[in-house]
This record gives C-alpha cells, sequence and structure tokens, in this order.
C-alpha cells in the first residue's frame, strides 16, 4: 500500500462497523444460502454478520474503487429505495457519480441508444429554458413544457450529464435493483453492491457483506468510498 492510499483511506475497524450496525442481517427465514460464509450467528430473530468478513470484502472493494476512479472511469450509483434517496443523490453529487435514485429505468444499459435520446431532449429543454427561448410560448405552453422538464428530470435528473455506458455499477440494494445488475452483466460492466443476508453475493463482482437497510449502515459504507474516489 503506497504512502498516499495509506494517507487518504482510515482503517475498517470492526468496533466501528459494529456501531453503524453493518452486521444486523435479516431474519433467519429468508437467509441466502450463498451468504452463509459471511454470517456469524444468529441473535434472536436476525442473522448477524461476520463484519470480520465484511471488512475483507469491503477492503477488495475499496481498492477496486480507488483504481477504477484513478483510471477516470465512471461509476453509476443505483439505489431505489426511497429511504436511501437522500443520502445516495448527496453521496453522488460530493463525489461527481451520476445516479439512479428513484424507480430503475427499464432499458437503460441494455437500450443505452434511445435513453441516451430522451437524455439528450431533457438537457436540450433546460438549455432553452435557461436562455430564454421557451418565453415565445403562450402560458399554457410553457405549463405543459415545465411540466414534461419535471418528469424527465425526476427520471433522469442524475444521468443528464451521462453521454456513454457506465463502467461500474455501484448497487446499493442488490435484491431490489436486480434488473440494473441483469442488464450491466449482460454488457459486461463491473459491479459493486451491499449484500444483505437474504440475496446471492454472487450477483455482483464485489460483494459488500452488510446490513442494506439500516440509514447508518449505508452511510458508513459510502463514506468509506467517497475516501478512495472523492476529486
Amino acid at each position: 500500500m503506497t504512502k498516499e492510499k495509506t494517507k487518504k483511506r482510515s482503517k475498517l475497524k470492526v468496533e466501528d462497523l459494529g456501531k453503524a450496525g453493518l452486521h444486523f442481517g435479516h431474519g433467519t427465514s429468508k437467509r441466502n444460502l450463498g451468504m452463509e460464509p459471511y454470517i456469524e450467528g444468529v441473535k434472536g430473530p436476525i442473522h448477524i454478520i461476520d463484519l470480520k468478513k465484511t471488512i475483507e470484502k469491503m477492503e477488495e472493494a475499496l481498492d477496486f474503487f480507488e483504481k477504477v476512479s484513478k483510471e477516470e472511469k465512471t461509476i453509476l450509483v443505483v439505489a431505489t429505495r426511497p429511504q436511501m434517496k437522500d443520502l445516495v443523490e448527496e453521496f453522488s453529487k460530493e463525489c461527481s457519480l451520476p445516479y439512479i435514485t428513484n424507480r430503475w429505468i427499464g432499458g437503460f444499459i441494455s437500450n443505452f441508444s434511445e435513453v441516451k435520446k430522451r437524455i439528450k431532449y431533457l438537457n436540450d429543454l433546460l438549455e432553452k429554458k435557461e436562455k430564454g427561448e421557451l418565453d415565445k410560448y403562450t402560458k399554457k405552453e410553457r405549463v405543459e413544457i415545465d411540466r414534461e422538464i419535471e418528469r424527465l428530470e425526476k427520471k433522469f435528473g442524475g444521468v443528464k450529464k451521462l453521454t456513454a455506458l457506465p463502467d461500474v455499477l455501484f448497487v446499493i440494494d442488490v435484491g431490489k435493483d436486480y434488473l440494473a445488475l441483469k442488464e450491466a452483466r449482460d454488457k459486461g460492466i463491473e459491479t459493486v453492491g451491499v449484500v444483505d443476508t437474504d440475496n446471492d453475493p454472487k450477483v455482483v463482482d464485489y460483494p459488500i457483506p452488510a446490513n442494506d437497510d439500516a440509514i447508518s449502515s449505508v452511510r458508513f459504507i459510502l463514506e468509506k468510498v467517497k475516501e478512495v474516489i472523492k476529486k
């Protein structure tokens, strides 16, 4: 590990992960057999994730993020659970990363050539509005255009600067956003994901075994990622 890397990246400690609640898995009845190597035991009705294993896998993911960041590759963040929206958008904006936090746009990766046209349409409308070119329309027409812009912003606002397919997909909930992962795999895009005890870690290239429900857990992971990729 280089001096620069040591200085920039703080050491992962079991006690810190524990305070953030990364070890709390799902109910024992929802266990995915693929997560067996990462489960330490059971506490009441839930599985407890082995934080030493989490650190091991998180280090691998952070190494990967650091590498692709230095190579200036594009990382697309996907987190469509409503409770994660604000947290993930703040993280993505701070790190200058494209993001999708509403519903996954079917075909976003598999049919990106068409999606790119919609993104361009949105950017064209925004540019015309900024330049005052929409003033020539009637009040009713401007209201309709504003509604169209609002609809497109909700759908494509986080990716409106994306001009090509992303190089990496970073998924916060691999169970909810499995369609995004499927499209990425089909296109050979590398993936990183937070994997709780009810999901299969094999669906991503770099799994991070951790609680994907708690804001504190996801925030901890994002802060560590931010340390290695923020420009």
